[in-house]
């Protein structure tokens, strides 16, 4: 009896520290925010004030909007190059794809902050894409610092690779005699692309825009060095709150609204992982 009831409790055992650590440094902190994010500052009393300041404010307002907007124009971006820079990575077999698909997991493997002050030397006013071209009398100025589109290119640079690996590793599944055949019944280089390979790849797609849209929402680094003063990244709307006001009941309910834009993505993700189960059982 003793020892089925070893066996009964044993996996109760086991998972308990993990269960402990759950809940200390993410149940507590989520909840603790969500609470804090309702309470007035001066009375300690329930309020929506902070969550009405954040959506009513034209300044607030704007953040958000320009955070959204930054985060769809990489979504684009990114996964028209990635999915043309997987293809050719997947279908090719010269020397040079396979060069590109080394440099490919360069980024991967260098320090945001290096990145970020690397793409800035080269492409400020004084930087040395001007330098290059003051040597052919041109001035090349591309005005890419504090504004959004410098923000994209460096989201790009992240992006591109960690999206072009999961759309690659989906091409990977594809037979290449698949693709012969179809040539060989005379169909189009878009019509395999629209019949055969996005059919089987758009899904891993949508896994990389699920990604690229959590990681980009919440962004520091990037905006923070290389973003205005006006408007903000949400980001760094968040530290300016936290660090810069202290007023950490308005930060929490900032966090929440964040939490609630990549809770759609979320969805979108866990909505793609329940489709392809029933995909692959053939539903």
């Amino acid at each position: 009896m003793s020892n089925q009831k070893a066996k009964k409790w044993l996996p109760y055992i086991l998972t308990a520290p993990s269960l402990v650590i759950v809940l200390v440094f993410v149940v507590y902190p989520i909840s603790s925010s969500v609470l804090r994010s309702f309470r007035n500052r001066e009375t300690g009393s329930f309020t929506f004030e902070h969550y009405q300041y954040f959506l009513t404010d034209p300044l607030q307002r704007a953040n958000i909007l320009y955070t959204l907007e930054i985060v769809l124009w990489t979504i684009l971006f990114t996964i028209v190059a990635s999915y043309f820079l997987a293809i050719y990575l997947r279908f090719s077999k010269s020397r040079i794809s396979k060069w590109m698909g080394m440099l490919t997991l360069l980024p991967r493997f260098i320090p945001g902050m290096v990145a970020v002050y690397s793409v800035i030397l080269v492409i400020r006013d004084s930087g040395v894409l001007n330098r290059v071209g003051l040597l052919f009398g041109q001035e090349w100025k591309l005005g890419w610092i504090f504004n959004e589109k410098g923000i994209i290119l460096m989201n790009l640079w992240f992006s591109i690779p960690f999206a072009t690996l999961i759309i690659f590793a989906a091409l990977s599944g594809i037979q290449d005699s698949i693709i012969e055949s179809a040539k060989d019944v005379g169909a189009s280089k878009w019509q395999i692309f629209r019949s055969m390979i996005l059919p089987l790849s758009y899904k891993d797609g949508i896994v990389a825009t699920t990604f690229i849209f959590l990681g980009n929402v919440g962004s520091f680094t990037t905006p923070f060095l290389m973003g205005g003063n006006s408007p903000k990244m949400l980001g760094i709307a968040l530290y300016d709150q936290f660090n810069s006001y202290m007023d950490y009941e308005r930060a929490a309910a900032l966090s929440v609204i964040m939490f609630l834009i990549c809770s759609f993505s979320a969805v979108v993700y866990i909505y793609t992982n329940l489709k392809e189960q029933e995909w692959e059982k053939g539903r």
